[in-house]
């Protein structure tokens, strides 16, 4: 059992939508949850906590609480996990979620809700089999006879008789380096966060197999790997198609992929990473109402490589006036609602060390 109740909340704690499954959570339970947010900043505020014996599990996104309660001992990442699914259905039916849209949509919503838990149990939750019975058009939701039959199946992520006339599958891996730098310029931490996309374009029900060069394989298997190139990746998390089992014992990632785009997987790994463009900041006070910066950039990664449409974000005081800019290299904005100016580079090589000077009135 994932969550007796799931309710979806304004960022004061107001009740937007809610969906009582069991009937064993009292609706003024939310109100502990309201006390919770007022009393604690977004610095101290845990996602899952309880109150006099109620856990909550809570997901933040778009200005919106999206909250699941249960008295039960039950498991919470589970509650975690449909949360964060629930986020996923919502961004693919209406592009965007925030207060808006859930008014907008409450009726899909509450479709939705009753689709994809049933008495406190996760039951469907691929977007692309929801769309088949639950539609929606201009804010309006209608259902359709016919459930299909993928909802019934032991494979409920991809629906039968697919025909392509070319058979094909693109696998994409894109990454993102997260870095916490001194003010000395030594790196205090790095780590690489990953996700392996697919887009899949296959007849029938294929079953296919990845193979990774995975260290903890190659360790198990005897093999000598010094000085050659092994993973060795942290938090895997694999979509609902993947065969833990398989994985679990010989590490191969053995799944029948559902149609068109997906995460195949999700990884982090720590790993000692120097920063890819490494940019230095001269603050000048010319006088007591002015303020400069000159903001230099330099590459650190491979000769052979260029980075494309580079964004750099310099943060400026939220009184700032009237800026004045000029850049070496790339074009500069000011962006007011932010406070920020961002520096644009459509392309950076090792060799280019572009700068750029703003200043203005605060």
């Amino acid at each position: 059992m994932a969550a007796s109740a799931v309710f979806i909340l304004d960022l004061n704690g107001k009740v937007l939508i809610s969906r009582n499954y069991r009937g064993d959570i009292p609706m003024t339970a939310v109100e502990g949850f309201a006390t919770k947010i007022a009393e604690e900043d977004d610095f101290r505020f845990k996602p899952f906590f309880q109150v006099d014996g109620v856990s909550y599990g809570c997901v933040k996104y778009g200005g919106v609480y999206l909250l699941g309660i249960t008295n039960r001992n039950t498991n919470a990442c589970l509650i975690m996990s449909f949360l964060h699914r629930l986020v996923s259905v919502f961004k693919d039916y209406f592009n965007e979620m925030n207060q808006e849209s859930i008014r907008d949509n409450f009726v899909v919503i509450y479709e939705l809700l009753d689709e994809m838990m049933d008495y406190g149990y996760p039951q469907t939750t691929e977007a692309k089999i929801l769309k088949e019975y639950i539609l929606q058009e201009s804010h309006k939701q209608s259902v359709a006879n016919d459930v299909p039959i993928a909802v019934t199946n032991a494979v409920s992520w991809r629906k039968e008789g697919l025909k392509y006339r070319k058979n094909e599958i693109f696998v994409d891996t894109v990454e993102k380096v997260n870095l916490l730098v001194g003010s000395k310029g030594q790196v205090l931490h790095s780590e690489v966060i990953g996700a392996l996309k697919m887009r899949s374009y296959l007849s029938g029900m294929p079953e296919l197999k990845l193979g990774l060069n995975d260290k903890i394989l190659m360790e198990a298997m005897g093999r000598n790997m010094r000085g050659k190139s092994t993973i060795e990746m942290d938090d895997v998390k694999f979509h609902q198609c993947v065969r833990l089992a398989r994985f679990e014992n010989d590490r191969t990632i053995s799944f029948i992929p559902p149609d068109g785009e997906f995460d195949l997987l999700t990884y982090r790994l720590s790993t000692q990473v120097k920063p890819l463009i490494w940019v230095e900041v001269e603050n000048e006070a010319p006088g007591k109402t002015r303020v400069s910066y000159v903001v230099k950039a330099k590459a650190q990664f491979k000769q052979a490589s260029t980075a494309t449409g580079v964004e750099i974000r310099i943060p400026v005081p939220s009184d700032a006036d009237s800026p004045q800019y000029n850049a070496g290299q790339g074009t500069v904005r000011y962006i007011p609602e932010d406070d920020v100016i961002v520096w644009s580079l459509k392309s950076f090589q090792v060799n280019s060390r572009p700068a750029s000077r703003c200043c203005g009135p605060v």
